[in-house]
């Protein structure tokens, strides 16, 4: 390695990723540092889950490592590696069905004063409103209200048009409106 790791992380993504593929197999450290802190909270609100969201992170960095010659636009890394992400997410939520349900929540008594707990609670009622969601919705979603991205960048991720992502968005804040109803 002719640079140091310092001249590594003020890089482009690109510049990055040839290095990885010109033998520096250590840089490929700071794309995932990118990735992990850029999709974390992403693969979280996805799956309800810190431990499954770390598999799928990991399983996408394995998968990204493994196919990294693959990657067409190298300075379009990050919306590369989170297509598989997202398709890691996907897989994930497919084999854990049945999904999650919000009826059999406990939540908050009349006249309770502890706002910890019901904030706590009420936590818990959104992540099972939101993995009763379809895919496509939780994932405009989240990127929408957790990752607080705009549609254009959303398209640019998803490769989906900022048309359907507004209605896919839209979708699923009425469904979460009517599953979390009774919440107040």
């Amino acid at each position: 390695m002719s640079e140091s790791l310092d001249d590594t992380v003020e890089r482009a993504d690109g510049a990055v990723v040839r290095a990885v593929l010109a033998g520096d197999e250590d840089a490929f450290g700071v794309l995932v540092e990118r990735c992990r802190l850029e999709f974390g909270r992403y693969a979280v609100a996805m799956l309800g889950d810190r431990e499954a969201a770390a598999d799928a992170m990991q399983e996408a960095f394995i998968r990204a490592w493994d196919s990294l010659a693959d990657c067409r636009d190298p300075e379009h890394f990050r919306s590369w590696f989170f297509r598989i992400l997202a398709n890691r997410c996907r897989t994930a939520i497919a084999r854990r069905r049945p999904r999650l349900s919000v009826d059999g929540l406990e939540l908050a008594a009349p006249g309770r004063t502890d706002e910890a707990a019901e904030r706590s609670e009420l936590a818990a009622a959104l992540a099972a409103a939101l993995g009763r969601l379809k895919t496509e919705q939780r994932e405009a979603f989240v990127m929408k209200y957790v990752d607080e991205r705009s549609y254009e960048e959303m398209a640019a991720l998803l490769g989906v048009g900022e048309d359907a992502l507004k209605m896919r968005v839209a979708r699923a804040r009425e469904r979460l409106r009517k599953l979390l109803g009774d919440i107040q």
